[in-house]
């Protein structure tokens, strides 16, 4: 149902709710909702990045590191919102693997933090075994030589090795 759900999004035909925090086909990614009058404090959504005693210097450091494949994106993998993170993602997606990945229009010091630490402007940014690649642009164009091929050799999205 999942699989299914996420062709039709990229289409255009069917979206996901807003607010979300799971796991598909090996993708991790979250999103909050914005703070609601009318909810109970007990209810809200809690932003962990919040709750965390890290930085978000150290926290961008830790995604990089403990992720193959981590990308900062406008929107999240399933409902990208802008043309740019779409590409990027449907590209990704052609290898398999597993794809984690955070939303920068949720946080504007996280997205000012992803900027500080790969010394790069521009959204989505994407980063291949604790490496920084870059953005949509330079992802399509190594699938295109098949550099991003052998980058991506070794990882392996291990719910697919599972089922």
């Amino acid at each position: 149902m999942a699989r299914s759900l996420s062709n039709l999004v990229f289409r255009g035909i069917a979206a996901l709710p807003a607010a979300r925090s799971t796991a598909i086909y090996g993708m991790r990614f979250s999103t909050t909702v914005p703070d609601d009058l009318d909810t109970h404090e007990d209810f809200k959504p809690t932003n962990k990045l919040d709750s965390s005693d890290l930085s978000l210097k150290e926290i961008v450091e830790q995604d990089v590191k403990e992720n193959p494949v981590m990308i900062y994106m406008k929107g999240v993998p399933e409902l990208p919102r802008c043309g740019f993170s779409s590409l990027a993602v449907r590209v990704l997606k052609e290898y398999n693997v597993p794809l984690s990945a955070r939303n920068i229009l949720e946080d504007s010091e996280l997205k000012n933090a992803v900027k500080a630490f790969s010394l790069w402007p521009t959204f989505p940014q994407i980063f291949i075994k604790g490496d920084f690649v870059g953005g949509s642009d330079i992802v399509l164009n190594m699938h295109q030589t098949g550099e991003l091929k052998e980058k991506l050799k070794g990882i392996t999205n291990n719910q697919e090795r599972s089922e």
